[in-house]
């Protein structure tokens, strides 16, 4: 005997709940499943408690640098690194809280708890409950991966979300991956206190940014005493000499005592026993490094895998997400795929805006699909990176006639008055048509000013129209009007 349900939701991660909301409104009975903790990604491991700990870091970084203001900061000073994570579990528990709370509060939807897997295309079971529905919506997110790394087995590594169960400093934290989420906790635990390399498979930090954005986040996080080695096509995980192998993603040892910084080679002076071998295949430096943690960095993968879609005919492409069209629609008409595993986003703007195509194609009689979000992301080093639409590099290769505006935060009132002026702007507009292509911001509140470049691109209007309103001074976003009357030609690239 099975639960009829008009819809069953898949995991409670960012577009899930909004989704149930909505169904609950017109009427739908709805079951919600979630195996693990309700929030998803952004919740419990993501956007949530990593942004508490940024501003954690940030505050430490500003009273270690208090001087520059003119302030005098006391000789007792530091990071409790276990006061700090407790911060962060409340700020993180207290969201979880309320999406559960919410969940449980809707109209004709109810909460199950379990592992759901599917029987057929229209049945699924959870823990021996058999659930039957006419539709099916997967919100079930990713989780990390580990590709390029070899060694795993022999010693204990960390991943995004074990980092955050720290309770003191490492010593010398060897971040594998130099992209997004390992430079954001390569910065932050650098500003904790931590001795911190960052190992990068390729030649450039951020592949995915221009090279000057790359080169600028290289030179701030390395004037913050973050070594950085790229070009490590090979790595490879060991015990150090006099170390004993440990548990795939284990504690390790938590809570060694931090270190001074990380010699130009990214060698902890104060090497222990129990250390970990990390073998990096490099053009240049030492080709052992010595960490006493290690953070796997290097890619996330769907949580596709143990679902039963075969029983249900669903396809995967080869990285595991759920092949979906615009509407985001499987290839089983009544099963949708929604978030981080239809491949189609991995940000927590993009599943909620995943949740607001569905529910307009299924409510409001629109047509919405996903091939028309316009991109945009942040990095949240300190500054941040913004980004929105088509970098320098693919308006390049689109063969688009272009013009470029570029201003450096050292030429920012706001970004000089707050003593924060690293970084820059940079626009990239169609010569022809006046549409803004792209923009990128590295630098303080960057990931805010940059929106109204996005309200006027997703408007579909021209350049034009940013220089029309009368900004607040001083910001940041007064000085985009500045860097689109400087535009100029966009020149070939260098040789």
């Amino acid at each position: 005997m099975s639960d009829s349900f008009d819809a069953i939701v898949i995991g409670a991660g960012q577009s899930g709940p909004p989704l149930a909301e909505r169904m609950s409104r017109e009427g739908w009975r709805v079951a919600v499943i979630e195996r693990s903790r309700v929030g998803g990604t952004c919740v419990n491991t993501g956007c949530i408690p990593t942004k508490a700990l940024v501003a954690s870091a940030h505050a430490a970084w500003v009273v270690r640098e208090a001087a520059r203001w003119g302030v005098r900061a006391t000789e007792a000073s530091g990071v409790d690194l276990a006061a700090v994570m407790a911060r962060k579990d409340r700020i993180s528990g207290k969201s979880r809280q309320n999406v559960e709370a919410w969940l449980r509060g809707m109209a004709n939807v109810e909460l199950v708890r379990g592992h759901a897997r599917f029987i057929d295309p229209h049945t699924l079971e959870v823990d021996g409950r058999r659930l039957r529905a006419d539709r099916f919506f997967i919100n079930v997110g990713g989780r990390p991966a580990q590709p390029g790394v070899e060694g795993l087995d022999s010693v204990p590594w960390l991943t995004n979300a074990s980092i955050m169960r720290l309770t003191e400093l490492p010593r010398h934290l060897v971040v594998v991956g130099g992209s997004y989420i390992g430079l954001e906790f390569a910065q932050m635990f650098r500003r904790f206190g931590s001795a911190v390399t960052v190992v990068q498979r390729g030649p450039q930090l951020v592949p995915r940014e221009d090279p000057d954005v790359a080169e600028a986040l290289r030179a701030l996080l390395e004037e913050e005493g973050i070594a950085i080695r790229t070009g490590a096509e090979c790595v490879r995980l060991a015990p150090a000499a006099g170390a004993s192998g440990g548990d795939r993603d284990g504690p390790g040892r938590l809570g060694l005592p931090a270190g001074p910084s990380p010699s130009g080679d990214g060698v902890s002076a104060d090497a222990q026993a129990g250390d970990i071998a990390v073998h990096v295949d490099c053009q240049r430096g030492d080709p052992v490094l010595r960490a006493s943690h290690v953070l796997v960095a290097t890619g996330r993968r769907p949580n596709t895998d143990d679902l039963g879609l075969e029983q249900a005919g669903v396809q995967l492409d080869d990285r595991g997400n759920i092949v979906v069209n615009d509407q985001l629609v499987s290839s089983v008409p009544h099963i949708w795929a929604l978030g981080d595993c239809n491949g189609r986003g991995a940000f927590t703007h993009t599943s909620w805006n995943d949740f607001e195509v569905v529910a307009a194609n299924l409510f409001d009689r629109e047509s919405r699909g996903v091939g028309d979000r316009l991109v945009t992301y942040a990095l949240y080093t300190d500054p941040p990176l913004a980004r929105i639409g088509m970098s320098e590099r693919e308006v390049r290769a689109s063969g688009r006639p272009a013009l470029i505006g570029t201003r450096p935060m050292t030429r920012v009132g706001r970004a000089v008055e707050k003593g924060e002026d690293k970084g820059f702007i940079k626009i990239l507009v169609d010569r022809e048509t006046q549409a803004i292509l792209g923009a990128s911001i590295l630098g303080v509140d960057g990931d805010e000013a940059i929106h109204s470049l996005l309200d006027v691109t997703v408007a579909r209007r021209p350049w034009t129209e940013v220089m029309k309103g009368v900004r607040i001074h001083p910001t940041v976003s007064e000085l985009l009007p500045t860097v689109l009357q400087s535009l100029q030609p966009l020149p070939p690239p260098s040789p």
